[in-house]
């Protein structure tokens, strides 16, 4: 079969079956529970806690948990119905007011309450969690994703979870048997699963249950500021779950079939699934995917603040770049910084740029594939990030225009009219040089050996013919560069010469460019022009004299 053609749903699926993909391997263990468990909907869920805004992780968990269940539709010819369910946990109490809101005073003073209790410090909806809910959507739409929203009051209030409610207060002895356990013995002291919400203040209110009444569905506490004796229904949205209890409440009430969580949730992931089995459910299958470090290697916090930001990415990147690095070793810790950007922009456009020439299995690996459902767009990028980077630090072109000015040298009929996606990169070139590069721009000065070698690359440079090629550049770059103490014995040339090592490649950068590293030298030559870069050494030259 060639690449030019589709493969059929049957062999789609013959390929998928043996794929070590990951989201193939995570599809697989649907299908043998479902093997196990027949059902005609296979519900996904990712939960969100909208006590502040949507943050790089949600995109991570519902963009793995999206190619996952595109997985199971290949492993499954698409003959049973999947659902993504968005689950917002709005009912719980508001802890703290967060730094980055308005109106905190007025916050502060509903402390405690349901965050869709909560008055909108913003003023823009009807509660604090109606807004970030909000803000949820609006995130998720953006990138596409197919998902149903479920708001945790809702479905506390609409009576869809009163069934499995009644059963954890059937077999509270079992769930405390499960949680006391793993909490200190204070915590223990006082525990209850439920979370009576204080009919006189609104407060969801963490106090010991003194009695409970099976056959009327009822909980019983003392207030802790009028010690008068309060009984409530569990059901309705009069009390919520402790959120270990309520994760499998949930699992359980709405057979959730699949659901990852961050490696910091091991134990709870454990708890609930034992609880979901005391109250008759089945645990969802999933893994736990490894957590994000900053550039410090310390684990990123919403708290801290360190640690990249979903816009931050956006400003200097596409949101299939970052896809991308949501897709690689979910189960690595992987550093979640600045720096990590520009290679995952160019890792995508090779993946994509090979996606065509490759097999039907072949495919299946590729991460683009993942990325794109099944469906990746076709490649036309004629210049890589790091390209882009070097041009606007050579020329410190910090505008669009002059950078289009090259490209439209190098590549005649390149515009932004008929490359957008190329001309959304460069100013994402512009502000990762603006706010990276630049700042941290430093010139070394060469050796006297290096000084000879650049004065020999200028003066080689200066007799090529203007148009000449990437490649005749690169090959005059390497020639220049055949000598010491930059030749390198080990690695022949295909001409049987000597190979060059990268010192050499890497003092051009650090000499010409004040950068460590950078795109293919010869490829940078013809699109900066000959003359600019003669120009270039002269001024190194010059400056180092």
């Amino acid at each position: 079969m060639t690449t030019t053609e589709l493969p059929s749903a049957a062999d789609l699926r013959s390929l998928a079956e043996q794929s070590n993909a990951w989201p193939f391997e995570q599809a697989r263990a649907l299908v043998n529970r479902l093997k196990k468990q027949p059902k005609n909907e296979v519900l996904f869920e990712t939960g969100y806690g909208p006590s502040g805004l949507p943050h790089i992780g949600t995109f991570g968990e519902v963009a793995r948990t999206t190619m996952v269940r595109h997985a199971f539709r290949v492993l499954t010819d698409d003959k049973i119905r999947t659902k993504l369910l968005a689950f917002s946990d709005d009912m719980d109490g508001l802890r703290k007011v967060p730094d980055n809101v308005p109106n905190k005073e007025m916050l502060a003073q509903h402390l405690g309450k349901s965050l869709t209790s909560v008055p909108d410090p913003f003023g823009t909806h009807e509660s604090f969690g109606a807004h970030n809910n909000a803000r949820l959507r609006a995130f998720l739409d953006t990138f596409g994703f197919d998902y149903e929203f479920a708001s945790a009051t809702d479905y506390y209030k609409s009576g869809r979870f009163d069934a499995t409610l009644l059963t954890v207060l059937q077999r509270l002895d079992k769930v405390m048997a499960i949680m006391l356990p793993s909490l200190r013995e204070e915590r223990a002291a006082s525990y209850s699963p439920f979370l009576p919400v204080c009919p006189r203040t609104g407060v969801v209110l963490q106090v010991p249950i003194v009695d409970h009444d099976v056959a009327a569905g009822t909980v019983s506490y003392d207030d802790p500021e009028t010690s008068e004796r309060v009984t409530v229904p569990v059901t309705g949205g009069h009390c919520k779950l402790q959120w270990k209890p309520d994760w499998a409440m949930r699992w359980t009430a709405l057979g959730v079939d699949y659901e990852m969580a961050g490696k910091d949730l091991i134990d709870s992931v454990k708890l609930s699934g034992k609880i979901a089995q005391a109250i008759g459910g089945t645990p969802p299958e999933g893994f736990n995917y490894e957590l994000f470090l900053d550039d410090k290697g310390q684990k990123i916090s919403k708290s801290k603040g360190n640690g990249l930001t979903i816009d931050e990415w956006l400003r200097y990147a596409s949101p299939e770049s970052l896809s991308l690095f949501m897709y690689r070793e979910p189960k690595a810790a992987k550093r979640l910084y600045f720096d990590v950007i520009p290679r995952n922009v160019d890792d995508y456009q090779q993946f994509l740029d090979g996606f065509g020439r490759q097999d039907a299995k072949q495919q299946l690996a590729n991460p683009v594939w993942h990325i794109h459902s099944g469906q990746p767009p076709k490649s036309d990028m004629p210049v890589t990030f790091q390209l882009l980077l070097t041009l606007v630090s050579s020329s410190n072109a910090e505008n669009a225009e002059t950078l289009w000015g090259f490209i439209g040298r190098y590549r005649p009929g390149v515009t932004p009219q008929t490359h957008p996606k190329l001309d959304a990169m460069v100013g994402y070139a512009i502000n990762y040089y603006r706010d990276f590069v630049a700042p941290t721009k430093t010139f070394r000065d060469p050796t006297d050996q290096e000084r000879a070698a650049l004065q020999d690359l200028r003066d080689a440079l200066s007799q090529l013919a203007p148009d000449s090629t990437a490649e005749a550049i690169q090959d005059v770059v390497y020639e220049i560069g055949r000598r010491e103490p930059f030749l390198d014995h080990k690695k022949a040339a295909k001409d049987g010469k000597p190979g060059v090592s990268l010192d050499w490649f890497n003092m051009l950068y650090q000499v010409l460019l004040g950068q460590e590293k950078g795109p293919r030298f010869g490829s940078f030559v013809a699109v900066y022009g000959l003359g600019n870069a003669v120009a270039m050494i002269d001024g190194a030259l010059a400056r180092s004299a």
